[in-house]
């Protein structure tokens, strides 16, 4: 079972994920994000993929839509909190999500969207 949440933050979309996505969940999350960027005229998404144990290649290629359909309604799309394990799957799948910035707190995501980076 997964819960989503899409929360507006000034002129950012932050996107919560908790638990694993169906495809048909990933598919809805599409279509809800991509009306409320174009409804709130959002500059940035963050999506929050912290409380996901599992990308397989159906979400991974959904981020990716997800990215390209805010680009062209111009707003920047960052995934954060992502988990090792996780980034690790992706590589060995051979899926990089282009299209997409990552940050690993949701802090550093809204640095990145601002254009300025935190330092370490």
């Amino acid at each position: 079972m997964s819960r989503t949440s899409v929360i507006e933050l000034q002129d950012v979309l932050l996107v919560t994920i908790q638990g694993e996505l169906t495809d048909r969940d990933a598919m809805a999350l599409q279509e809800e994000l991509t009306s409320s960027v174009a409804s709130s005229s959002a500059r940035g998404v963050l999506i929050d993929v912290s409380g996901l144990d599992i990308v397989d290649s159906f979400l991974a290629r959904t981020l990716h839509d997800i990215a390209a359909a805010s680009a062209l309604l111009a707003a920047d799309t960052v995934v954060v909190g992502m988990r090792p394990e996780v980034a690790i799957t992706l590589v060995e799948l051979g899926l990089t999500l282009p299209g997409l910035g990552t940050a690993l707190t949701v802090a550093d995501g809204m640095d990145k969207l601002n254009g300025s980076a935190r330092p370490r």
